[in-house]
Formats: C-alpha cells, structure tokens, sequence
C-alpha cells in the first residue's frame, strides 16, 4: 500500500509578536467602527456618535483644485520631504494671520499625512527607552501608543473637571519630572472639549525649562469654536524655544480621507521628526498638498459655516439632554460633547445599554483613560435632525 503524505499546518507561536504588542489596548475606535458595521449588517438603525469623522463635505473649491493636480502628471512623482515650498508658505502665512506667529518655511515647518502620524512618529525621534512621557488621560490614544512604541514610560496626568481639565503639573513627582523627556498636551482637549489659556501654556513652558523636555502641542481641534477663537501655543513666549504644534486640515476643512496636517514650531524638533519621516514614509501626495494650500489660503466663509452647522447641533443635543435632566456643560470648542452618566453604570455599561436600545453608537470615557470613568463622548458629526431623533431614542430608555 502506497503511504499518504500528510501535510501539517504550521502553527505560528503567539510569541512571534513584540512585546510592546501586549501594553497596548485594542485601538477604541476601530472597535467602535467594527460594532457599527455589525449593527448594519443586522439592518439596525444606527446613530453613530463614536467616531469623530466629520460628515460634512470636503469644500468645492478645494476638491476641484485637488481634481486639477491629481490630473496634472507633475504630482505622479514620490514626494519626500518636508512638503511643496507652496504649501509650507501658505502653512507659514496662516499662521502669521491666524495667530500672529512667525514661521520660517523652510526648517519650522513640515508636512504630515495628517497629524496623527506626526504625533505617532515624534516620540521615536525623542525619547529613549526609560524615559517617561507625559500623557493626558483621558486622551486621544496615540499619545500613549506612540510612547509605548518607543520604548518610553507613559505617566499619566489626569484631567478632571474640579481643574477645568487641566493636568495640575504641580502633582508630578520629582523623579518623574527629571526623567521626562516629552509632554503631550491637547487644546481645545479631544474628549473633555476644555480649552486653555495663555497662563496654562506659560506653565508648561516654565516646566519644560526647567527640566529640559520638550512640548508637543496637539491642535487640530483649534478652529472649531463657537465664541473666543483658541491662540496657539506657539503665540506664548518662550514655547518654539521648548516644543512644536500640530495642526490637521481634517476638522478644519472636512479632509479627514485626505491625510493632509502639519508639524510647525523648533526647528531642531522639526529636524528630528523629519529625520524619522524619511526612513518611514515617503511624503504627502503632492496633489493633496496642493489641494491643502487652496484650504489654507482660500476664503474661509466654508470654515465659518462649519462652525454655524455644529454651533446649532451643539445646540440641539445639549438642551434635548438638559430637558431629559443629564447634566452636561456647553462645550465652547471642538464637535464633541462630553457628558457625565448616572452613577449606577460603568461606562462602558452605559454605553452597551444605549446602544442595545436605541443604535446610538457613544464613545465610553474609560475607553480614553481611567479619569473618563463616568462620562460618555457624542461626536456631533450627524445632521441637527438625526440628533433631535437620538433625544426622542434616549428619552425612552429607563435608566
């Protein structure tokens, strides 16, 4: 009798993954993304509040410039580097006349595909393993994952509300302090939608002096407000000498898809970051970064009007859940609203029971940090009507 050959499937060991794997959370927001796409499949209604991707389309004006460069066989090219001079000038001239800030086009200022590889990017150009990076929590998640990455040590800095969800840096310890190497800092705040002021940017600074770490200023949210425009961090003294900004046109101009944003600020920060870009990606499409300097230079009546459409959601969710008797706060930056629960629920709770019920889709405060516990997100990226529906599907459930 002729033997059968039997093949055997290979069985790749769980140990094949780095460790950093393991210290990492599953990234919240596909998650999120995941449940919702699970619900439609079952044909559920669903109101999707998680994720903070603006539903509001890309500017006209933008999209045909974007359409006339993608034809143009000038951009097929790789575009390494720090971006088209034409686009890191008009990132230079926007922030002159938005902020007041001087940029050099040529070392203080660098293209991104969007900010959040950026800001996932800066800490491996910084620190070293061992050192620790000062993170706020809740906060958007990249803050952490980039640090982890790098072989850094998170330590977190709560925001809570009895301090306007500021961290109180006068609560880290010595110790912490002499190994820190990098802090993040996020204003208008993506989930708390506080907002800072020059005394508080004053303050990291004076840290930052003294202790010799740098400052990384997340501000992709700063315009969209609804009465005082936020200032940049870069407008206080003394911040170019200690850290960077950056910026994304995705809220601003409705281009999240797009992967367009910006790092500006030190030049020697800039240098690095720049430095860890080259051996890891090759550039921003440059009919993208032509695109962008259309945004950033064109009328701004598409941006007001934005803010006008989110001004009037805002709005409209906070008083239905007033009128329902949650205690929620104004929130006078960003499209998000950031809301306490009852007490009897977790928030993670909390958030399984409105979406079983109703296909309202949340974000839980705890997925963002510990200090988020007892708190939900809404991002207010639907239309002012699907809201108003979402208040009459809360009004139903009994807590």
């Amino acid at each position: 009798m002729r033997k059968t050959n039997r093949r055997y499937a290979y069985q790749l060991s769980e140990k094949i993954y780095a460790e950093r794997l393991s210290l990492l959370p599953p990234y919240l927001f596909v998650g999120i993304d995941r449940k919702v796409k699970e619900l439609k499949e079952k044909s559920i209604q669903v109101i999707n509040l998680g994720v903070g991707d603006p539903d509001l389309p890309t500017p006209e004006h933008i999209v045909k410039k974007g359409q006339e460069a993608l034809a143009n066989p000038v951009h097929q090219c790789y575009p390494f580097g720090a971006g088209l001079k034409e686009f890191r000038q008009a990132v230079s001239n926007w922030y002159k006349q938005r902020f007041a800030v001087d940029l050099d086009p040529a070392d203080e200022v660098h293209v991104l595909i969007g900010s959040k590889e950026g800001l996932g990017h800066l800490p491996l150009a910084l620190v070293n393993p061992g050192e620790n990076v000062l993170v706020p929590e809740p906060g958007y998640p990249v803050y952490k994952a980039s640090t982890i990455f790098a072989g850094g040590e998170p330590y977190y800095l709560p925001l809570k509300e009895e301090n306007n969800f500021l961290p109180d840096f006068s609560k880290i310890p010595e110790k912490i302090l002499k190994r820190t190497k990098l802090l993040f800092i996020n204003y208008p705040n993506n989930p708390t939608t506080a907002c800072a002021d020059s005394s508080f940017f004053r303050k990291a600074i004076t840290l930052a002096k003294k202790y010799g770490f740098i400052v990384a200023h997340d501000a992709a949210y700063s315009e969209i407000y609804f009465n005082q425009p936020p200032i940049s961090f870069l407008s206080v003294p003394g911040a170019k000498e200690v850290g960077i900004e950056f910026h994304s046109l995705s809220k601003t101009y409705n281009m999240t898809g797009w992967r367009i944003g910006f790092a500006v600020g030190n030049k020697k920060i800039i240098h690095g970051l720049a430095n860890v870009k080259d051996n890891y990606d090759s550039g921003v499409f440059q009919a993208v970064q032509v695109a962008g300097v259309t945004a950033l230079t064109g009328f701004q009546e598409c941006v007001e009007q934005m803010r006008r459409i989110y001004r009037e959601r805002r709005d409209v969710f906070v008083q239905g859940l007033k009128n329902l008797g949650w205690e929620v706060k104004t929130p006078q930056a960003t499209f998000y609203l950031w809301a306490k629960i009852p007490k009897k629920y977790t928030s993670i709770k909390f958030v399984e029971k409105l979406l079983s019920e109703t296909g309202i889709v949340c974000t839980p405060g705890s997925g963002l940090g510990p200090s988020g516990e007892g708190y939900v997100r809404f991002a207010l990226t639907v239309d002012k009507k699907i809201l108003e529906l979402a208040v009459e599907k809360i009004k139903k459930i009994k807590w």
